[in-house]
């Protein structure tokens, strides 16, 4: 679908994004051929001028599609949208290039460094050199290269062995955390038990302590009974207590006189 008739802004940054995707096409094909350290990072740089170019205009051109969202029916916006997602994904692509490319920089330039500051004494060197002497001194080249490799590899072993140590100290520290957590779980679920059984002796002790008092009401009343009963043995208001005999009102000796 032609964006012009959508939106003449929209089209126009469409086609300036196109431009950069393509240049940046051919200057990363181009670098693959180019061999001095120098000329790869002026390229870069001219790269990474067009990456940044491309960012601005894929934000310009984000931007004018919020503004079209009220004035375009929702397919249409999902095409803008799915566009500027495959600009996106294109613009990344080669950013991520871009970086491996700055690597293998760094390795060139770490093997090769002075590489071209010497070459005219080394080549004076050579041309005094007879062959043995350059085979030997070859051979002492590609000693050292190997030294510096073996050490390399060590170095990433070392590296490799932190990292899994530091993974392991880590795993083991984080089930140290679980098991407190598990520790604290079953002390928060003792402490809640605790508080309920707490609270079910403390309403077993004020049943208690209501039931004592009731006894203890009931036996001072039967006291109190029994005491007026002793003192007023013919007062009729007061109902005799159950199982208890009523007083005698006159002790008589069973006795018959001779």
């Amino acid at each position: 679908m032609d964006l012009s008739a959508i939106n003449e802004e929209l089209a126009e940054i469409e086609g300036q994004i196109t431009d950069i995707l393509r240049a940046l096409s051919n200057g990363f094909q181009k670098l693959e051929k180019i061999k001095d350290p120098n000329r790869r990072s002026r390229q870069l740089e001219e790269l990474t001028d067009k990456m940044r170019d491309c960012k601005r205009l894929i934000k310009d051109f984000e931007r004018l599609v919020k503004e079209e969202e009220v004035t375009n029916t929702r397919d249409t916006i999902k095409m803008l949208t799915d566009r500027k997602q495959s600009m996106i994904k294109e613009l990344n692509s080669y950013v991520a290039l871009k970086k491996q490319q700055q690597n293998e920089n760094k390795r060139i330039d770490l093997f090769d460094a002075g590489a071209d500051n010497d070459y005219e004494e080394n080549v004076v060197q050579a041309s005094s050199m007879s062959n043995q002497q350059l085979i030997n001194h070859g051979n002492s080249l590609l000693d050292e290269t190997d030294q510096a490799i073996e050490r390399s590899k060590q170095t990433v072993q070392s590296t490799i062995n932190v990292g899994s140590e530091t993974a392991a100290a880590l795993k083991a520290q984080t089930e140290q955390m679980s098991r407190v957590v598990n520790e604290l779980d079953s002390i928060h679920f003792s402490i809640k038990k605790a508080s309920k059984l707490v609270k079910e002796i403390g309403r077993q002790v004020a049943t208690d302590k209501c039931i004592m008092a009731f006894l203890c009401l009931i036996v001072i009343g039967v006291i109190a009974i029994i005491i007026v009963k002793i003192v007023s043995p013919h007062n009729k208001d007061i109902p005799d207590i159950p199982g208890l005999a009523p007083p005698v009102n006159n002790r008589r000796l069973l006795w018959i006189p001779n």
